[in-house]
C-alpha cells in the first residue's frame, strides 16, 4: 500500500520538524516502500539494487560526499540520482540544502524536505510513521473508549445508547478515542489501533443535545488520540430467541483484521446502567488477561464440592 509524500508530510510535520524546501507542487508524489533509505553509493555512482521506491534520506555522511565534490561534479551526481525518479528527498540535521538539489527537485519534480532531527533519530521515528500510513485500517460504526487501560469499542444500532454510554464513562474519569466512526488499523506489532477520524476527532454527538467538545467540558485528560482496541462491546435490545450468556464460558470472538479480538454482548434493558456493566466488563477483561477467570474459579469450585459429595 502505497501513500503519498504530501501525507508523509502531514503525520510527519511536528514529530520529525519536516519543512518543504523544493518541489511543493508535487507532494502528491507516491512513496511506494514503508522503508527508508540513505542513498551514499548512489550518490557515488553505484546504481545497482538502488532502493529508488523509498524515501531517500540525506544525513551528514551524504551532505559531507556532496561537499567534497566541485559544482560540476556535484551536478552531475544528483542529477543521475534524480532521474532515478525517487518519490522525494529529505535532509537532516536541518542542514542547507545545496542550489543543485533545489534546482534539479524542481526539474523532475521530486520534492525535498528539511528535517531538524539527526539522521539516526529521523530514521527512526519516520519509519513508524510509514508503517502505521501504510498498515491495513477499516472504519467500523462504533464508539470506543479508554477504561482504565482497556480500549472498549461499543457497537449497535443507532440510537441504542452507545455515545450516552459513553459520555457517563467519561464522567466517571474514562476517556474518549472516538465517537460514532472508529477508523481500526493493525500496527507492525499486530494490535489493533483504533482512532477517530480527524474531523471529528474529540467530538460527540449526544441525541437531544447536539455536538459536544468533549475536552472543553471535561479536561484534556477525558481524550485520547488512539488506543489498543482490547474487547468490543455491542449492545442490543432484548430479544427472546437470543439467550445472553449468564455465565462467560460462551466467550465470543471477532476477526478483525485478521486479529482476533473478544466480543461481550450486553442487552440494554429500562433503568440499567450499562455505563456500570461496561466498566465492570473491561475490569473483568483485565482479571482474565492476569490470569485470574471467575468464571472458570467458580466452576472448579462447584467440580470440588460435588466431588466431595459423592465421596
Amino acid at each position: 500500500m502505497s501513500v503519498t509524500v504530501e501525507k508523509f508530510l502531514e503525520a510527519g510535520r511536528e514529530p520529525l520538524s519536516l519543512e518543504v524546501v523544493a518541489g511543493k507542487r508535487h507532494l502528491r508524489k507516491a512513496i511506494h516502500e514503508e522503508a527508508l533509505n540513505r542513498p551514499g553509493l548512489a550518490l557515488a555512482g553505484f546504481f545497482q539494487y538502488f532502493a529508488h521506491r523509498r524515501i531517500q534520506v540525506f544525513g551528514l555522511a551524504e551532505s559531507a560526499y556532496l561537499k567534497s565534490l566541485s559544482r560540476e561534479d556535484r551536478m552531475v551526481r544528483v542529477r543521475q540520482f534524480f532521474e532515478r525518479q525517487i518519490p522525494c528527498v529529505v535532509v537532516t540535521r536541518g542542514r542547507h540544502v545545496f542550489p543543485e538539489i533545489e534546482k534539479l527537485a524542481e526539474q523532475f519534480r521530486v520534492p525535498v524536505l528539511k528535517s531538524a532531527l539527526i539522521t539516526s533519530r529521523f530514521i527512526n521515528e519516520a519509519t513508524i510513521i510509514m508503517e502505521n500510513l501504510t498498515a491495513p485500517e477499516m472504519r467500523v460504526q462504533g464508539t470506543m473508549v479508554d477504561i482504565m487501560g482497556i480500549g472498549v469499542l461499543l457497537e449497535g444500532s443507532p440510537g441504542i445508547g452507545k455515545s450516552e454510554t459513553a459520555l457517563t464513562l467519561i464522567e466517571r474519569g474514562h476517556s474518549l478515542v472516538a465517537d460514532d466512526i472508529t477508523v481500526l488499523r493493525r500496527d507492525s506489532s499486530g494490535r489493533i489501533i483504533g482512532s477517530a477520524v480527524p474531523i471529528t476527532r474529540y467530538h460527540m454527538e449526544i441525541r437531544g443535545l447536539g455536538i459536544i467538545h468533549v475536552p472543553s467540558l471535561f479536561g484534556v485528560a477525558s481524550i485520547r488520540p488512539e488506543m489498543r482496541l482490547d474487547v468490543i462491546v455491542r449492545l442490543h435490545r432484548p430479544d427472546p430467541r437470543i439467550e445472553d450468556d449468564r455465565t462467560g464460558f460462551a466467550q465470543q470472538a471477532r476477526d478483525v483484521l485478521g486479529v482476533r479480538i473478544p466480543v461481550i454482548t450486553l442487552p440494554v434493558a429500562a433503568g440499567r446502567d450499562l455505563a456500570h456493566v461496561v466498566e465492570v466488563a473491561a475490569l473483568n477483561l483485565r482479571l482474565k488477561q492476569l490470569g485470574h477467570d471467575a468464571a472458570k474459579e467458580l466452576d472448579e469450585k462447584l467440580m470440588t464440592a460435588l466431588t466431595r459429595r459423592e465421596e
